[in-house]
């Protein structure tokens, strides 16, 4: 472990890390709350947190097990990379998690990746896996190319045309789309906005994500219409609803309580956690159920904790009533 993880990593007690773990697991649990765990987990370090990671990435909820996978990216652990190989290799899972699986093993970093990402590029049978160059995913987060775009030095229109241009690679086009995301003026979110148009479901997804990054009521509508849209792939409609989320006025508070009734899993769970998300928001409290203490990089437990407390208290009680 560098110090870079030593600095991201937090510290909780043995007991507190394997209440997290089965709750994770625990496919009785609300999603949200499953959720809720997902996002404390990641920012823990360890054998323990890894593994129940890579369990749910197998979970009966697809929406949780992409998550799983984008979560063991996010702490670009090495030692998660055959797990996350077998699940990019695995054609029985949902391409949603493979895609995941693909983007975490290039969020890693390693140049051992490199062969997995090309292998995986010239034979899955997805296109949600196959469209992206991923390899060129990985070249960026090597060479930071993204630093070169510098908003200042090249026009709006030249992104624009870019991201907008069906015959571009996925690389630049993604280039293009975080450029415009930097820029964040009106007529660039107007653009970003079109793109949702295009014929890549991969790019349609990654720009509702940036849309929802910005938090722009102008995206609001364009958003709402591919929500709404039962054709379009859920990968796309479950971001829609995630930055439906992050926009939050009562117009998508109510599209979100609307679809989170929809048949497709993905599509009604994403709109349940976003809708749980906001009410913890409104009650000033941590959708996190561990927080980093920005001082002594420890964790404020209270809510896990007393949460914690009670099911013992609770399976205590019931065992004795027994």
């Amino acid at each position: 472990m560098d110090s870079s993880d030593v600095e991201r990593s937090f510290q909780v007690s043995p007991e507190t890390e394997r209440f997290l773990c089965e709750r994770l697991l625990d496919q009785n649990q609300p999603i949200s709350e499953r959720f809720r765990v997902l996002f404390s987990l990641r920012n823990l370090r360890g054998a323990a947190p890894r593994d129940a990671l890579i369990q749910a990435t197998r979970d009966t909820s697809n929406l949780l097990a992409h998550e799983a996978a984008f979560a063991l990216g996010q702490m670009q652990d090495a030692e998660a990379i055959p797990a996350l190989e077998t699940v990019l290799n695995d054609l029985s899972l949902h391409p949603i998690v493979r895609h995941e699986a693909a983007e975490a093993l290039g969020a890693i970093g390693l140049e051992r990746n490199v062969p997995l990402l090309k292998n995986s590029l010239a034979s899955d049978p997805a296109q949600e896996v196959v469209i992206f160059n991923i390899y060129d995913r990985f070249l960026i987060s090597l060479s930071s190319f993204l630093l070169l775009l510098e908003p200042l030095l090249i026009h709006f229109y030249i992104f624009r045309e870019i991201l907008l241009n069906e015959e571009k690679s996925m690389y630049e086009r993604y280039a293009a789309l975080f450029a415009l995301r930097n820029l964040g003026e009106e007529e660039a979110i107007s653009a970003i906005v079109e793109s949702l148009g295009a014929n890549s479901a991969l790019l349609r997804h990654e720009v509702a994500y940036v849309l929802g990054q910005l938090q722009n009521k102008k995206a609001s509508d364009a958003l709402s219409q591919v929500l709404r849209d039962v054709k379009e792939h859920p990968m796309v409609r479950h971001e829609a609803a995630e930055a439906l989320g992050s926009i939050a006025d009562d117009q998508c508070i109510a599209l979100l309580e609307e679809f989170a009734k929809d048949p497709e899993p993905i599509v009604s769970q994403s709109c349940e956690v976003a809708l749980s998300m906001l009410d913890f928001e409104k009650s000033g409290k941590s959708f996190e159920l561990i927080e980093a203490d920005p001082v002594n990089k420890l964790t404020s437990l209270g809510v896990v904790e007393d949460l914690f407390l009670e099911v013992v208290e609770f399976s205590t009680w019931r065992s004795l009533k027994v």
